[in-house]
């Protein structure tokens, strides 16, 4: 089987037809230049500008018109419920992607904060679902890193570690 045709344009919104999907993981969807592989198999390449949030967009147009949307893959989550203002606190605090949601929390699976959170009394609770945490409050979507930038005072902000 040949390739597609590579990107001619990232989507908004759904077009009047869709030709297939991209499959991909939290990770997955913040791109810039990589080939790419629908989910019938079929690859294509993606060359932006810069790297670019996915999440932002409904889906890819190739060259020929064909258009592709982009899904979130299940991935390993663990739902985390309790005092979700102070859990929510202390995985903001270590920089850890969260997705909020009414009576509950969703981060990636990972030993350590899970270890921490069970010990601030935490519940959780190992599920396999698309990941679409919330974005930074700098930035629209995903933060790049953690340079805040210019503080609207005319400073710079840091952490002191």
């Amino acid at each position: 089987m040949t390739d597609l045709p590579p990107l001619r344009r990232l989507l908004p919104t759904r077009p009047d037809r869709c030709d297939g999907a991209v499959i991909l993981d939290y990770d997955g969807r913040m791109i810039r230049r990589k080939r790419l592989v629908t989910a019938e198999g079929r690859g294509f390449l993606v060359d932006l500008s810069e790297v670019t949030n996915l999440d932002a967009w409904w889906g890819f147009e190739l060259e020929d018109g064909t258009a592709l949307e982009i899904v979130a893959a299940n991935e390993s989550l663990v739902e985390v419920t309790g005092d979700l203002p102070r859990l929510a606190w202390h995985i903001g605090n270590r920089h850890t992607p969260c997705q909020i949601e009414d009576g509950r929390l969703l981060i990636r699976h990972d030993h350590v904060i899970e270890a921490m959170l069970a010990q601030l009394g935490a519940t959780l609770r190992h599920l396999s679902a698309p990941f679409t945490p919330e974005g930074g409050a700098y930035g629209h979507g995903r933060t790049m890193g953690h340079d805040h930038g210019e503080h609207p005072h005319g400073h710079a902000h840091a952490h002191a570690h």
